[in-house]
């Protein structure tokens, strides 16, 4: 069969991987949700700072990531929008194939988890590895062995089994992907309630202000402050320098945070459901979280300017201080947002 997407699919131009991939599936199974709906209803926003040993820091701003004890937001999202979501993970790059190619032959397309770094159509200034990236397959030629992607661009891109394979199965730590696909059942398939959304703002506000450990949250903020101080004692000049363009990634856009460490994105789901119900409050904490996205922009800017230079060192005091402003910043402004969700 020639290269060619499934009848009636196209490709969308999204913000999110994660969000992105599930608007591909709903929109082509006739529930087009917003990527903002999606991300907020399954509780998606959150902060981490994580450093394994050997391993470049990480800094991130989702939440409901599958840890052990939560559920996901591909599933938390579908539970409130009526669709029953599966996702399966193997060892067998093989049998990933064949689900793969079984669900594309049945007319479904298929989202699937994979290390960007083996994806053709990327093109990083520095060998980069990161396993969490979702997209979309949306068709394929058996014969020439190729398959048609779709990620955050409205375009199709064709990668073949042999590079989806390797994508799919990278074991570059600290997420690599282990061969994950999800089904999605959209039978009962509805429009998410008003008292729905106002608990995932409360999934997403405890999280924030109440975490676990010291790493998440808002004293998760506060630790990544402390911690990039640390950097120099830890890190060669190369290294120092991918750390920096790993976060600036993790924070910007062009990472697939949707700007601001997602905190835009958050935003307009704020302003869904302020116009929804009429809440006007819930359109100034949507205004409050825009002017916090733009303060991680900022130490995006920083980050990726001390990537480029040749001591990143001197970038670090000011990054450090910019994220205690944002600590003292996201604890006001989720503790807001918690009473008015109340």
């Amino acid at each position: 069969m020639p290269l060619e997407a499934l009848p009636g699919f196209r490709p969308l131009a999204t913000h999110h991987c994660v969000t992105g991939s599930l608007r591909h599936i709903y929109v082509y199974n006739g529930h087009p949700l917003s990527e903002e709906m999606l991300l907020g209803l399954g509780a998606g926003v959150g902060f981490v700072y994580w450093q394994m040993k050997g391993q470049a820091p990480f800094l991130g701003g989702r939440a409901n990531v599958g840890r052990p004890g939560e559920e996901g937001l591909e599933k938390t999202a579908g539970k409130r929008s009526g669709v029953r979501v599966a996702s399966f993970q193997t060892g067998s790059a093989k049998k990933a194939e064949q689900a793969m190619l079984e669900m594309l032959a049945a007319g479904q397309p298929v989202m699937i988890q994979v290390d960007m770094g083996y994806l053709p159509y990327f093109h990083f200034p520095r060998e980069y590895h990161f396993g969490g990236h979702v997209v979309v397959v949306a068709g394929y030629d058996a014969a020439n062995r190729q398959a048609l992607i779709a990620d955050r661009d409205a375009v199709l891109h064709p990668v073949s089994l042999a590079d989806l394979e390797r994508a799919r199965g990278s074991k570059h730590k600290p997420f690599p992907p282990q061969h994950t696909w999800y089904t999605f059942d959209f039978a009962a398939k509805r429009q998410p309630q008003l008292q729905e959304m106002r608990q995932a703002i409360r999934e997403v506000t405890a999280g924030m202000l109440r975490p676990p450990i010291a790493n998440l949250g808002v004293k998760g903020i506060a630790t990544a402050a402390e911690r990039v101080l640390e950097w120099p004692q830890i890190m060669d000049a190369e290294q120092l320098r991918a750390a920096c363009f790993n976060v600036f990634i993790m924070i910007d856009a062009t990472g697939g945070s949707g700007g601001g460490l997602f905190r835009y994105m958050y935003s307009r789901f704020l302003r869904e459901i302020a116009q929804a119900s009429g809440e006007a409050r819930l359109q100034e904490s949507a205004d409050e979280f825009q002017r916090i996205g733009d303060q991680w922009q900022a130490v995006a800017g920083l980050l990726k300017s001390a990537s480029q230079v040749d001591h990143a060192t001197a970038a670090l005091p000011e990054v450090s201080a910019r994220l205690r402003e944002l600590a003292g910043l996201e604890g006001a402004a989720w503790s807001r947002l918690e009473r008015i969700a109340s």
